[in-house]
């Protein structure tokens, strides 16, 4: 068992870290703008997928956000963001933290794309009409809109998704545990199985 208090090989300073690396690439350091450049905003606007990071006085939390490539967000402008929040558990971590805390930051990905797109920036949730209207679905409105400003925008290299072989059409093992599985572990009693039969069919019925 690794002692972790008394790591003799813990990290502790800036200066160390720095040590163990070489100097940072230019380049990436270059292709970081404060907003959206006309590549960015293209590669915005096919991307399906995308984490949100919050930071809020219960802790951190990141949460998946989807939708088909376009309807996703709304771009006001090359500084801004309109991210529709859709139906879901309610619990709400990361509208909480943005209302305590405006910093987020967020990672895109497109299927089939080694490289992704980070954002970071503050955001502020609205309920201005014109916004719900435009983000709508099927007719369905989101609850609430997340409008980010942006701060940093940069595209990350291909070599994690490579070495990940994420998009290589692996499919899951089935050893992975079903979330109803997931739900047991926590709450003993849970039916895990009938969850796991309803859910695909709840699933499809409660997107929107």
């Amino acid at each position: 068992m690794i002692d972790i208090a008394n790591d003799p090989h813990a990290i502790a300073d800036l200066d160390a870290l720095l040590a163990l690396y070489g100097a940072v690439n230019p380049v990436s350091l270059a292709k970081e703008t404060p907003g959206l450049t006309p590549a960015y905003r293209r590669w915005i606007e096919q991307a399906p997928f995308f984490a949100l990071a919050t930071i809020g006085p219960g802790g951190l939390d990141c949460s998946p956000r989807g939708d088909p490539a376009g309807a996703g967000l709304a771009i006001l402008d090359d500084r801004t963001l309109a991210i529709p929040d859709r139906r879901g558990n309610n619990r709400l971590d990361s509208l909480r933290n943005i209302v305590a805390d405006p910093r987020v930051a967020t990672m895109f990905l497109i299927p089939g794309v080694p490289e992704c797109l980070r954002i970071n920036g503050r955001a502020r949730l609205t309920t201005d009409p014109a916004l719900m209207e435009h983000l709508a679905i099927g007719g369905k409105p989101p609850t609430t809109v997340i409008v980010l400003r942006t701060e940093a925008v940069y595209f990350q290299c291909a070599r994690a998704i490579l070495r990940a072989r994420l998009w290589d059409g692996e499919q899951p093992s089935e050893t992975v545990p079903s979330a109803g599985e997931m739900t047991r572990a926590a709450l003993p009693n849970f039916d895990a199985e009938g969850y796991d039969i309803a859910l695909r069919p709840r699933q499809a019925n409660s997107l929107y």
